[in-house]
This record gives C-alpha cells, structure tokens and sequence, in this order.
C-alpha cells in the first residue's frame, strides 16, 4: 500500500499544479489584447487541461484505492471526500471556462480569475490540515 499511497501523493501533487497555473493563463487571458498573445494562451488552456484530466483521475482512483485498502473512516474523511468533490467540480468548471475562452465567449474579468484561481489552495489547505491532523 505504501507505493499507492506514494502514486496517491504524486498525482494530487500533480493535479494541483495544474489548478493553480489553468486559472492563472484564464487571468492573462482576459487581460491579453494582441490576437497572437490570445491564441497562444488558448492553446496552452487546451493543452494544460486535457493534461491534467487525467491525472486528476489517477489522484481519485489511488484515493479511493488507498480507502478501501485501508477501511479509513471517521468524519474527517467525509469532509476530505467532500472536499474531493468540490475540487473535481472546480477541474471540471476550469473545463467549460476553457471552451468559452476558446469560442471568445468569455465575461469574466482578470479579477475573478485572480480570486477564482484562490479555491484550490484553500482545498489543499483544508485537505492537508484533515488528513495530517484528523481533527474529528
């Protein structure tokens, strides 16, 4: 189990590092104007995302791998799956903001991308204090 949880660690590792520079092109992006300077910024928003997708699968599934393995329980877990959840919706809403910036249907200013791009570390925060501290 030591290797999954090690897989485990590095996925999220990864999969983190891509929610905090994907929302941080989306803040140069709604502040680029040159068409050159906008399509290269789509282009790395496409790549970046259909990169990170599926690390962010092989995070859950040695998660959930780890879970079963180990029958973790108690309620700091369920607030750490919770969590989960919350951040897959944040990869997946990163997903459809790709798409609208790739048709130029974004409405968004470079603020609320600044602030957007806030969530996953309070997630991280959040997820790390659960499982080092187990606090409930």
């Amino acid at each position: 189990m030591l290797w999954v949880k090690a897989f485990h660690i590095i996925f999220v590792v990864s999969w983190f590092a891509g929610l905090f520079y994907l929302p941080r092109i989306f803040v140069n992006h709604a502040m680029a104007s040159e068409p050159a300077e906008i399509a290269r910024l789509k282009l790395m928003e496409r790549k970046l995302y259909r990169f990170v997708t599926p690390i962010a699968w092989l995070a859950v599934g040695f998660g959930l791998w780890l879970w079963l393995g180990y029958g973790i329980g108690g309620a700091w877990m369920v607030v750490k799956f919770c969590l989960v959840l919350l951040l897959l919706g944040y990869h997946f809403y990163c997903g459809k903001l790709v798409k609208q910036f790739a048709a130029d249907k974004n409405t968004r200013s470079h603020i609320f991308y600044r602030w957007f791009n806030e969530i996953p570390v309070l997630v991280l925060i959040a997820v790390v204090i659960l499982v080092t501290v187990k606090p409930f």
